[in-house]
């Protein structure tokens, strides 16, 4: 950052400073989203292009929020956007007394949330709702400096914020460090996510190059620099502005004989200042900025008048920034200076002293900076129970991240010796039982995903004398394994639970049912059903085990889908959902109908009726009060009935229901890709896309499970938009990210690979990838035989996807098989699946047409797929069925029906002789650039050919043939080229 924001320009900036206000203003329309990421080295100049762009959005008329994310890795959970509202407050007028109003309220959601039966996500939807009320209509910018310390649930907010699911016209700006993004910073993993959206950018502010540095040194000394002088700077400064700012005041100010080391530079200034401002920065640098001024006074213990002299002598050295929330080092490389500069004995006092003054305020007491102080201060029996109220609190915010780094600090608190004797005044320290703070950290890992660290906690508790027996350790050590994807040695620690002595009823019951739903997702459905069944026993004879019973009842219930046995495996899972109604227990209920509508709308292929098992058990779990969860999963599997059965607008009304609640984390994943599906199918490609966007922005903070359903439709999109490209692209890479042992899913993926490559093989747009069908045939090969040992309703479905494959593949080997696009259609007609029922008729059709046989039967197909496709209102797939209708001179609207017989076609018009001129120029649509282009374009040239023949870009040449396949509704060159063809013999 400049160091000196009064004096010094901004150089080398400009075309930054209005793409940034273009990107986070200007392009986003209401109910939208954007974000720019600056990344950059220290100094690089960050922080004053947040402050530059902020003005100018401010200026523009929208509502900016500025936060800066702690340092120090002890911030409680959502830290930037409380001190961002908390500023934002101080600004307002009594004329803004409804916006103040809002704010404060706000702030309260922070200091009453408690956990509910919803999870974080209730926090999550009632901070988006609180900022729409700030906003009142105005476009809302969020400023985040420091990113890189940002805590999880800051970072979860901003990926529910971007996704759209908050309903505010919304734009985040944020800097982060990019010398801290080393190894498994989890925002790293986020922005590789984030860069491919088109919502969102990151943008890496480099240095400035030795121009822009010759000029920011001239402006800062008032004259040019000599070639001598200039190039010193800019070799020192490598072009970082801060720096080359700080080399330019010292060449400005004469100082001589100090070395070209920034530690040299500030320690030079610091020097420079007087005895008290020297102190005063000395204790800003060891504290949390920001430094409150109450609390700064009680650290340097100066009188008030002398206290605020020392601290504009440090602001008037460049030293210091002060704001109404407290002051802050102009650049925090001041303080890794100054900490090598203090002895030990010094640090330790300054750090108690902040402990102490924090301690005795009466203000709000921030546990995560009084337990940094106290251990700092080397007194880690005070720092201890600070350590484990910020666990707690973080805890309560559902911060499990922070909870487990506060949880790990406590651990550490226990076990340091105090660096400072104990004085005879101080109070006794409070006993910790160590096994406990072990649970917890072990805990606390687990859920914010350190699977590893859960473990090694773990282990360490094991050998605890004091920590739980073994059974209990057995159960809490497979469920870290199988979070972390260890399979094999889950299940032995299952296996050692339920042989352990010290085994009580419950935990065998709870191990077994553990241990079944475990083998199920194994695939060993057999083995699932014994352990199911084992477990239901066991559970019987445990008093209030609903839990245990509803979740083997899963297991068996789908253990026995799958071994052929349907019947069992739904009386079992109504069962289920009886038991679980009779406890009353919310989520047992929940489970219980979640489980029964998957069974129904998965392997059994039950499709009615597990629609109505659905929306009923929403119904259920929201007068449960689950509706923000539960509710919203089970009517997205009640969306996706739908869709396949046909009932589209029927579908479109429960997801639109189901959005309502505002869902966060998987529960809107699971909604927004079932909007999607009928979003692909109807065409809507804006809509469509803008889901895929949030579902992207969602899953960067992880989600593998969704990844392949969310690839599938992106290819599905892609062709409809003819960039087959695309779509291969989205298919391997499903392929090669997929660990999914679901033959469903997988063959879905082959069949839009497939489908991919053939489309491209018709198109002749994009060249057919001989490896990508090679690998294709072998996935399709894979789930052949995967699928034998599967249930009959399993294989029921796979096959159905197995005839498109293979149908797509005569399209690779030469022009279709008419055969082969009739048994996939009856296939899907058994199914009651109309869309790729409907898609099949298309192909035959083709096939039929392209071997000039059985025109007539070709004819009816289209007309028989044509309303099935309007019927779904399946847009595209309608509009290619009319396009190869036209071409083929059949007619897709029918006559009514005569008396008792069947309806039949309109009759064509009767032959005539050939007119000498067509009755209609299709080409008159078309420009005469766009005839020029379509007359290359049947010569059978590549858009790179033919752009060397017109003198224009490939890329030019690209667009004119998407706006030739617009206006003549064709999605192929061979379809434009025909037409082409047709209409000059017609004119000849």
């Amino acid at each position: 950052m400049a160091s000196d924001v009064d004096t010094a320009p901004l150089v080398g900036r400009a075309d930054q400073l209005a793409a940034l206000r273009s990107a986070l203003l200007d392009d986003v329309a209401q109910g939208h989203t954007a974000a720019v990421f600056l990344t950059g080295e220290s100094g690089v100049g960050k922080t004053r292009l947040l402050a530059e762009v902020s003005a100018r959005l401010r200026d523009a008329g929208a509502l900016v929020l500025t936060g800066t994310c702690l340092d120090i890795g002890d911030a409680s959970p959502l830290h930037p956007l409380r001190q961002a509202l908390r500023r934002f407050d101080t600004e307002l007028t009594a004329a803004q007394a409804r916006t103040s109003s809002a704010v404060r309220g706000l702030l309260q959601v922070f200091d009453d949330e408690t956990p509910g039966p919803d999870g974080a996500g209730a926090l999550l939807e009632r901070v988006s709702r609180g900022l729409h009320l700030v906003a009142g209509g105005r476009p809302l910018v969020i400023v985040l400096d420091d990113l890189q310390w940002v805590d999880r649930s800051t970072r979860q907010l901003l990926l529910y914020l971007l996704a759209g699911l908050g309903d505010l016209q919304l734009s985040v700006l944020a800097a982060i460090r990019a010398e801290a993004l080393q190894g498994a910073h989890p925002l790293r993993r986020v922005l590789t996510e984030l860069r491919r959206l088109r919502s969102v950018r990151v943008v890496d502010l480099a240095p400035l190059d030795r121009a822009d540095t010759d000029r920011l040194a001239a402006a800062v000394v008032g004259r040019p620099l000599n070639p001598e002088a200039a190039e010193l700077v800019w070799q020192r400064s490598g072009g970082n502005p801060f720096v080359a700012e700080e080399l330019a005041r010292d060449l400005r100010e004469g100082r001589d004989g100090l070395s070209d080391t920034l530690r040299e530079i500030f320690l030079a200034r610091v020097d420079a200042l007087p005895q008290h401002a020297h102190a005063v920065v000395h204790a800003v640098a060891a504290g949390v900025e920001p430094v409150e001024h109450w609390l700064l006074a009680q650290v340097v213990r100066l009188p008030e008048e002398e206290l605020i002299e020392a601290v504009r002598a440090a602001v008037a050295h460049r030293l210091l920034v002060g704001a109404d929330e407290g002051y802050r080092l102009r650049h925090r490389l001041v303080a890794e200076v100054l900490a090598h500069e203090l002895l030990p004995a010094e640090r330790s006092a300054l750090h108690r002293r902040y402990a102490e003054a924090l301690t005795s305020a009466t203000a709000e007491l921030h546990q995560a900076r009084l337990a940094h102080h106290w251990r700092l201060a080397g007194e880690p029996a005070r720092a201890l129970p600070a350590a484990m109220a910020a666990a707690r609190e973080a805890e309560r915010l559902h911060g499990y991240a922070e909870a487990h780094r506060h949880w790990s600090a406590a651990l550490q608190l226990a076990d340091a010796p105090a660096a400072v004797p104990p004085e005879p005044d101080r109070a006794t320290p409070v006993e910790v039982d160590r096994a406990e703070l072990l649970e917890h950290a072990a805990e606390a890992a687990h859920h914010c995903g350190e699977h590893a660290r859960a473990l090694a906690l773990l282990e360490e508790l094991a050998g605890d004398p004091a920590g739980p027996p073994a059974c209990a350790l057995h159960i809490r050590r497979a469920r870290y394994l199988a979070a972390a994807g260890r399979s094999a040695p889950a299940e032995a620690e299952y296996r050692r639970a339920l042989a352990a002595a010290d085994c009580t009823a419950r935990e065998r019951a709870t191990a077994a049912a553990h241990l079944a739903e475990l083998l199920l997702h194994l695939g060993r459905y057999a083995e699932a059903g014994e352990q199911a069944r084992e477990a239901l026993q066991l559970a019987a004879t445990v008093e209030g085990s609903t839990s245990e019973v509803v979740l083997a009842s899963a297991a068996l219930g789908f253990s026995e889908a799958f071994l052929e046995d349907p019947d069992a495996g739904l009386a079992v899972m109504r069962e289920a959902v009886e038991i679980a109604e009779r406890s009353g227990r919310p989520e047992d209920v929940a489970c219980a109908y979640l489980h029964l509508a998957e069974l129904l709308t998965g392997p059994l292929n039950i499709l009615e009726e597990g629609v109505v098992v659905a929306r009923r058990g929403a119904e259920r779990v929201a007068e449960l009060g689950l509706g923000r969860t539960w509710e919203t999963r089970l009517l997205a599997i009640a969306t996706n009935g739908l869709f396949r059965v046909g009932q589209w607008s029927e579908a479109e009304k429960v997801v639109a229901a189901a959005l309502r609640h505002r869902p966060s984390g998987a529960d809107a994943v699971e909604l927004l890709l079932a909007r999607c599906r009928l979003s692909v199918g109807y065409g809507d490609i804006e809509a469509s896309d803008r889901d895929l966007e949030a579902v992207a922005t969602v899953l960067a903070g992880g989600g593998a499970r969704h990844v392949l359903p969310m690839l599938i439709l992106r290819a599905g999109l892609a062709m409809w938009q003819g960039r087959h490209d695309l779509a291969r692209q989205a298919v391997q890479r499903g392929l090669t990210e997929s660990r999914s042992d679901d033959v469903i899913v997988l063959a879905t993926l082959a069949w839009h690979g497939l489908r991919a490559e053939a489309e491209a093989h018709a198109s002749r747009t994009v060249a057919v990838d001989e490896m990508a069908v090679r690998r294709l045939r072998e996935v399709v090969d894979r789930v052949a035989r995967k699928s034998e040992h599967a249930g009959r309703p399993v294989r029921y479905i796979v096959d159905g996807f197995l005839a498109l494959c293979a149908a797509e593949l005569s399209r690779l080997d030469g022009r279709g098989d008419p055969e082969l696009w009739a048994r996939s259609a009856a296939e899907w007609d058994r199914r009651n699946h109309p869309y790729p029922a409907a898609y099949s008729r298309l192909r035959q059709a083709e096939a039929l047409l392209a071997r000039r046989s059985r025109v007539a039967t070709a004819g009816k197909l289209l007309r028989q797929a044509y309303q099935m496709a309007q019927g779904l209102g399946a847009l595209p797939l309608s509009s290619e069925i009319r396009t190869l209708a036209g071409r083929a001179r059949v007619t897709l609207e029918e006559r009514p029906a005569p008396a008792g017989g069947p309806p039949v076609p309109a009759p064509r018009r009767p032959a005539a002789a050939p007119p000498t001129e067509p009755t209609v120029d299709e080409l008159a649509v078309l420009t005469a650039r766009e005839r020029e282009v379509l007359a290359a374009v049947a010569e059978g040239l590549t858009n790179k050919e033919i752009g060397q023949r017109l003198f224009i870009s490939e890329r030019t040449i690209g667009v004119h043939v998407s706006h030739i396949f617009d206006k003549l509704q064709v999605r192929t060159r061979v379809q434009a080229s025909a037409i082409f063809l047709r209409n000059r013999g017609e004119q000849s």
